[in-house]
């Protein structure tokens, strides 16, 4: 039996990693833009409006099934009050090979439809179009100026993402397609593009994007960048310390460990000062005063608060928590603000030979765009990330036989890596001191209230990790 499309869709998208609606019964999907892409000829038959344009020979090899077609769609799906938009290539075969069987949607009048990102036989139209800088439809394909790109790499989606999709073009580039589409410039592209102008060596190079109009606006579909293939991921370096350090002979500690991380730590608070810096330099700052501190001391305890209605078990840490908030709103002084990266741990940093690479700058997906792109205190990355070494050490601990015993090296572990972080941002030229240590001793238990209550709701067994920043300090 044969469905609409849009039939289709309303069952798929249910499942796929990247929808923010799961749980919730969809009410209505509709296709509010569809656009047939081009699959065969050289890059000149794109049309082109951009001055400038690389001219890229285009060396894509076309399917080897003339009767393929490849629609790009943004559809929206209502869910109650709820209506979110979606970005999607979809694919259209008279039949779909086995390599594509575990991305079909379902048979249309149109022919068997696919998630057609999964097919390399045609997302080489991407680079195509973005080394053009072509038109299609209403979409916009824009290359950076000067750039070349070889349009005959072959594309691998990487499996690890939430709440987007990315595809890998051999080792050379990597485009990010934002899936859940919020009208407006993405912070991402906004951001790397301004710090590439200065130079910044902490960012992974930008090629290009895709853009469209929503609403009136100018809003960012993809972005292409770098791809790093010889660099480590923060994340997956810092649990090979940490267990090296829980694999040593009794009595070892973190700094006798072979595999300690506390160097490169050291090495990434000078990174992030660095990008602060450029983040500031780029962009406006502002300041916030001493009633509005006030005012976001007051935020703080409703998100406390909030959180002890959901998890009883934080209200014996409440007080740690409120004492922290009565110190920052005692200092009566204002807060410096700026951009910043807004999500920042160790999973959105890369190790490359010669310095750390920060990704990711869209900060929080569910977040709308323009608190995304608010200013706030660079002392909330540094936060995010001291975060980040607390859940490194001890999430190896959950279900663990020798929990008990392993702890105190965690503590360790975790303490020697957020000071050296602290010692590296400082060096940078990043401020922590006196009412700077305030502000982030604040920032820090917030974010673990917000923390504590994810785990509740999502991995219970590893509660402890957040519960355990209300008992350490700054250090």
């Amino acid at each position: 039996m044969r469905h609409t499309l849009e039939e289709l869709l309303a069952g798929w998208i249910t499942h796929q990693r990247w929808f923010a609606g799961k749980g919730r019964a969809i009410t209505e999907l509709a296709v509010e833009a569809a656009t047939t892409l081009p699959l065969r000829g050289p890059a000149e038959s794109f049309h082109s409006d951009v001055a400038g344009s690389c001219g890229t020979t285009d060396r894509r090899r076309p399917p080897t099934d003339d009767r393929v077609t490849v629609r790009h769609l943004v559809i929206t799906v209502r869910q109650d009050a709820r209506t979110d938009r979606y970005q999607l290539l979809i694919g259209f075969r008279p039949e779909l090979p086995q390599r594509l069987k575990h991305v079909a949607i379902g048979e249309t009048p149109d022919g068997h439809a696919y998630d057609a990102v999964h097919d390399a036989e045609v997302t080489g139209l991407l680079l195509s179009g973005i080394a053009s800088g072509a038109d299609i439809g209403g979409l916009r394909f824009r290359h950076m100026p000067g750039i070349e790109i070889d349009t005959a790499l072959r594309s691998l989606v990487l499996g690890a993402e939430q709440s987007n999709t990315s595809l890998v073009f051999g080792d050379a580039y990597i485009c990010k397609l934002f899936r859940k589409i919020v009208p407006g410039v993405n912070p991402e592209l906004e951001v790397v593009s301004a710090l590439a102008e200065r130079g910044s060596p902490n960012i992974a190079k930008p090629y290009g994007w895709i853009e469209t109009d929503i609403g009136g606006e100018n809003t960012t579909l993809a972005f292409t960048q770098e791809f790093l293939p010889t660099a480590s991921d923060g994340w997956a370096l810092a649990l090979t310390s940490v267990r090296d350090l829980y694999g040593s002979l009794p009595g070892t500690t973190a700094a006798e460990a072979g595999g300690d991380f506390a160097a490169e730590s050291t090495r990434l608070g000078m990174a992030t000062a660095h990008l602060h810096k450029e983040l500031a330099a780029a962009f406006t700052t502002s300041t916030v005063e001493a009633p509005e501190v006030k005012r976001m001391v007051e935020g703080f305890r409703r998100r406390l608060e909030a959180a002890i209605s959901e998890v009883p078990g934080l209200a014996e840490h409440a007080g740690v928590a409120h004492e922290a908030f009565d110190r920052l709103a005692d200092t009566g002084r204002p807060i410096t603000v700026q951009r910043v990266h807004g999500d920042y741990h160790l999973g959105q940093v890369m190790r490359t030979p010669g310095e750390w690479v920060v990704l990711d700058f869209e900060g929080e997906p569910g977040q709308p765009l323009q608190e995304r792109r608010a200013l706030d205190s660079p002392l909330r990355d540094v936060a995010g990330m001291l975060r980040s070494f607390d859940y490194a050490a001890r999430h190896l601990l959950a279900d663990h036989p020798e929990a008990k015993e392993l702890e105190p090296l965690a503590a360790e572990w975790a303490q020697r890596n957020r000071a050296a972080f602290i010692a590296g941002y400082s060096a940078g030229g990043g401020r922590i001191h006196g009412d700077d240590a305030v502000l982030l001793r604040a920032l820090e238990l917030s974010k673990a209230a917000y923390e504590v209550v994810y785990e509740a709701r999502n991995r219970p067994s590893w509660l402890p990790i957040p519960l355990a920043a209300f008992s350490h300090d700054l250090s």
